[in-house]
């Protein structure tokens, strides 16, 4: 695996925040192996995608967490820094999720650069598509320019030690744990605009293949999915679990963010938002639920009005994404 310390080759010549650099892609054989024994015969496992350096956030996830019993692990997958351009917040949230299981998603692969000109091409590293627009991009790249300057050089190594990509099981439910993608840590083949498509969804059932997992858990595309795809004969489901975000509201009207909760039993509480059964398992979204006030003024005092994290996503916090509940749960027929 190149690291970020290198400087990459860059995949194309689009705009900085729409390219996927090289050392970003895999292959999706790389889930086709056991996974470690810490992430092996799980109970429950935790999912935690876009946190976005919400510490409110961090802390409901680490109380959610805390109260599950059994053999259980929480991984952060990805993105779990991009507010918190305050160098104490930021090291608050580096050291809560490192003392968990964490990939990198492309903000921690971006800030682990040693130098800006690394970076010049990636942008954030977002490889944002068509739909976004050059204004959204151009604030992302200055957002993680920002970022940069609450990063130290033993906080960008840790940074850069983490992994893209996990394998894990929960009761004989083999998960494939990325970012983006099936082939890249920033993709956005896991995006629920994506997964509208039927023909992109021939090119998924490949990746399930080649991959030899029956799901896999992914973040980065910020709107929550869970999409079902049918095998070759027609009736094994395969599953595509995108939490969203964990650290922005998810739906119109819900301020809540959402973590995936993988386990052999029923989540025992009343933030469930929706979720479906995967042979033995129960898989979940369940809702991160914070003091909106609270929130409010700590993403405030870091990007006020004017800023370009606030101009980006202070109406999201607000009032949620143009996204309802019922888009959510979606399968093959």
């Amino acid at each position: 695996m190149t690291t970020p310390a290198t400087a990459p080759a860059v995949a194309d010549t689009a705009p900085a925040g729409r390219t996927c650099p090289l050392h970003y892609r895999y292959r999706p054989e790389v889930f086709a192996s056991p996974p470690p024994p810490d992430l092996n015969g799980l109970e429950v496992l935790y999912v935690v995608g876009g946190l976005y350096g919400n510490e409110l956030a961090l802390e409901r996830v680490l109380a959610l967490f805390d109260r599950e019993p059994g053999r259980k692990r929480l991984m952060f997958n990805g993105d779990f820094h991009w507010f918190d351009a305050d160098a104490a917040v930021f090291e608050r949230i580096q050291r809560g999720v490192l003392a968990h299981t964490a990939l990198r998603g492309n903000v921690e692969t971006e800030l682990a650069s040693e130098t800006e000109a690394v970076t010049a091409d990636a942008g954030c590293g977002c490889a944002y598509p068509a739909w976004v627009g050059d204004e959204v991009v151009e604030r992302s790249n200055r957002i993680l320019h920002r970022l940069r300057c609450a990063v130290t050089a033993p906080q960008r190594q840790a940074l850069a030690g983490l992994p893209m990509w996990l394998r894990a099981e929960v009761g004989g439910l083999r998960l494939g744990i990325v970012h983006g993608d099936a082939q890249s840590l920033a993709g956005w083949g896991f995006a629920q605009e994506h997964l509208r498509d039927a023909a992109h969804l021939a090119e998924v059932r490949g990746w399930f293949d080649r991959a030899q997992v029956d799901a896999f858990a992914c973040t980065h595309t910020c709107l929550p999915v869970f999409q079902g795809l049918r095998g070759l004969d027609g009736s094994h489901l395969r599953w595509i679990f995108n939490n969203g975000a964990t650290g922005m509201p998810n739906f119109a009207g819900d301020p809540a963010g959402l973590l995936t909760r993988v386990a052999l039993t029923p989540f025992a509480g009343a933030g469930r938002r929706f979720g479906v059964r995967a042979g033995a398992v129960y898989v979940d979204a369940i809702a991160v639920e914070v003091d909106p006030e609270a929130w409010r003024e700590s993403f405030l005092r870091q990007w006020p009005e004017g800023s370009d994290a606030h101009a980006s996503y202070f109406g999201r916090i607000e009032r949620g994404p143009a996204y309802r509940l019922g888009d959510a749960i979606r399968i093959e027929e």
